[in-house]
């Protein structure tokens, strides 16, 4: 674990950043507060969204396309 001290942190970000993704990095301001910097794994894409079930057909959809579509052309 590797302590740095506010000012230390600001300088060097890109450094504890790095650390941080492999060991507990703190973070200790002047007044003494720690404050513990670790990575948080990504679960999947920020892309990936459950599906929808729906009766809609395609042809539901193209319709409203359209319609929408016809609306904002006038």
């Amino acid at each position: 674990m590797r302590v740095y001290t506010y000012s230390q942190a600001r300088q060097n970000l890109a450094e504890v950043l790095d650390r941080a993704k492999s060991e507990v990095v703190l973070i200790r301001r002047r007044g003494g507060d720690t404050f513990q910097v670790s990575v948080k794994p990504q679960e999947g894409s920020p892309l990936d969204v459950p599906t929808v079930q729906t009766q809609a057909t395609t042809e539901d959809i193209l319709s409203a396309v359209r319609e929408v579509r016809e609306r904002n052309s006038d």
